[in-house]
């Protein structure tokens, strides 16, 4: 990355670290696309990084294309980025593999701060840190049990967790089990 743009970075991420409000600014030029394509790519490179970052301290795993997005709006001034902004940033993740649509019509992103191979990493380091290699666990106490507290797992989105087990499945490092409810799924570990 060019020192411009770290540099850049580093003060919206200071700005939103300090006053913790969206970085929409007042001028007009700040809420849209830039016309200049070098300015433009460098716009979404940053913003793609401070989306990724934003919604991993702040544990968000889907943003909305017409939903309050905290780094998309900011109320105190009544503005908001533009839709076709919105769109270049979370289609930019989505080619890099960092996002998913999760609908049809484009509208949900499933954001995606750690690859699905990196989750299925953080799973296997969990399993190993509590004893678990040949142990049974619901998929609900790998995302929300005492276990998981403290760690990046816990109250991770479930078609993740669930993308990561499946992953893991097909490595051979564990087998999912049905149970009664979705909140009975198993997982049998074998690492």
């Amino acid at each position: 990355m060019e020192e411009g743009s770290l540099g850049s970075k580093i003060v919206l991420m200071a700005y939103w670290s300090k006053h913790r409000t969206p970085i929409v600014g007042r001028r007009s030029s700040s809420n849209s696309l830039q016309p200049v394509r070098e300015t433009r790519e460098k716009q979404i490179q940053l913003w793609k990084e401070l989306i990724l970052d934003y919604c991993r301290t702040q544990k968000i795993f889907v943003v909305g294309l017409d939903e309050d997005f905290p780094l998309f709006s900011n109320p105190v001034i009544e503005r908001s980025l533009s839709h076709e902004a919105r769109e270049a940033f979370l289609s930019a993740l989505v080619s890099e593999g960092r996002a998913e649509w999760s609908d049809k019509s484009h509208k949900k992103c499933l954001i995606l701060w750690h690859r699905i191979q990196d989750w299925a990493d953080l799973i296997i380091s969990f399993v190993k840190d509590n004893g678990l290699e040949d142990g049974v666990m619901t998929v609900e106490e790998i995302r929300s049990g005492i276990e998981s507290r403290g760690t990046e797992l816990h109250g991770v989105d479930r078609t993740i967790l669930m993308r990561a087990l499946k992953h893991l499945e097909h490595r051979g490092k564990l087998a999912l089990f049905k149970g009664t409810s979705a909140d009975d799924e198993g997982v049998k570990f074998s690492i």
